[in-house]
């Protein structure tokens, strides 16, 4: 009778230890969530550089502050001043192309007329039995559409500008835990799969996929979407397109979605130089389309990801678009990032049930 009672006192205190464990944690979360992006991107930054990290610490051993410190640095030089610029540009072309679309400057509907005139009888007949020769209403959707667009990227810059304080307290706080994430982040690793209530080696598979599944997606992703974008920003400012750095950033999110991506931009824009006489401007766009923007996923993306770390494009898609429908701009890689996390999860259960189906029954 006393063994059950300290059974039970035993059961009663692992409960409340439990949920005070949840209440704090979600306590904790809850705090840090008017920070969220910063924390994110500097786990994110952290796990895509620990590679560069460990190269610098074979080189200055005993030295992690110092390692992490010029990590740090050559993030700062290589990827977030250019990020910033850009932006800046972007910023600055979308007020433009507002301003334009307002004035009156900038008339959609001119373009389309001048397109729908120039097709063939069948291809307008076909579009009127189906319903999409109202141009009017396809103008103004369109250009209401381009409008909120541009006004929305001027408001997001205005709203930095106004809240200057804060944007720079998040990049200070990223920076700082990006550079505490590379310096001790295996130590944080550790001590988390420690904490873990599971097998130590189903802890071990699930870290590693997960890491790798991660780095590998959100590289690939990243890198192309940045690569097909510039392309396309590149050649739109070849062909003298205004606001190329808008329609490259443009193309660059697109890019992220397979199958379609880029193509949604410059093959509208190739369509239009072909029905407006500009014949060579609309075969070089195509050309550069086709055999330049179209292959950049194809060739690099399974190098950069890998045929057993690649998510199925439906997967990227749905989790991509999830992703930023719930987490705004964040969601691109917050999205297909819960999508790996939850990939890797089935993959290790699925191959643990199957070793346990294949072992044979002990004796």
């Amino acid at each position: 009778m006393k063994l059950s009672k300290i059974a039970l006192s035993s059961a009663l205190e692992d409960k409340t230890f439990l949920l005070l464990l949840l209440f704090v944690s979600l306590a904790f979360l809850w705090v840090l969530w008017p920070f969220y992006g910063a924390v994110f991107w500097g786990a994110i930054l952290a796990l895509m550089f620990a590679p560069l990290f460990l190269r610098l610490l074979q080189k200055m051993p005993q030295k992690r502050t110092l390692a992490a410190l010029l990590t740090v640095s050559i993030i700062l030089v290589l990827v977030i001043l250019p990020v910033g610029f850009i932006s800046a540009l972007l910023a600055q072309e979308a007020v433009s192309v507002y301003q334009r679309v307002e004035s009156g400057e900038l008339r959609v509907g001119r373009y389309f007329q001048q397109i729908y005139d120039v097709l063939p009888a069948w291809t307008t007949g076909l579009l009127e039995r189906s319903g999409l020769n109202n141009l009017g209403l396809i103008q103004a959707r369109i250009a209401e559409s381009l409008t909120k667009g541009s006004q929305f990227i001027a408001t997001q810059a205005l709203d930095i500008g106004q809240n200057a304080f804060d944007f720079f307290i998040s990049f200070f706080i990223m920076l700082y835990l990006l550079f505490f994430f590379l310096r001790d982040g295996a130590a944080l690793s550790r001590r988390i799969r420690e904490a873990i209530p599971m097998e130590a080696e189903i802890k071990r598979n699930l870290f590693s996929k997960f890491t790798t599944v991660i780095r590998a997606t959100v590289k690939g992703n990243i890198v192309v979407a940045m690569l097909q974008g510039a392309l396309g920003g590149l050649i739109f400012w070849i062909l003298g397109i205004h606001a190329p750095v808008l329609w490259g950033t443009l193309m660059a999110f697109l890019s992220l979605l397979p199958a379609v991506g880029a193509a949604l931009v410059w093959v509208p824009v190739a369509i239009y130089f072909l029905a407006t006489g500009a014949i060579w401007q609309g075969v070089v766009l195509i050309a550069f389309g086709v055999l330049v923007i179209g292959l950049v996923d194809n060739i690099l993306r399974p190098v950069l990801v890998g045929k057993d770390t690649k998510m199925p494009d439906y997967v990227v898609l749905v989790s991509t678009i999830g992703g930023m429908s719930l987490f705004g701009l964040n969601g691109f890689v917050i999205g297909p990032a819960i999508a790996a996390m939850f990939m890797a999860a089935w993959d290790i259960f699925a191959r643990a049930r199957q070793d346990e189906l294949i072992e044979p029954p002990s004796a």
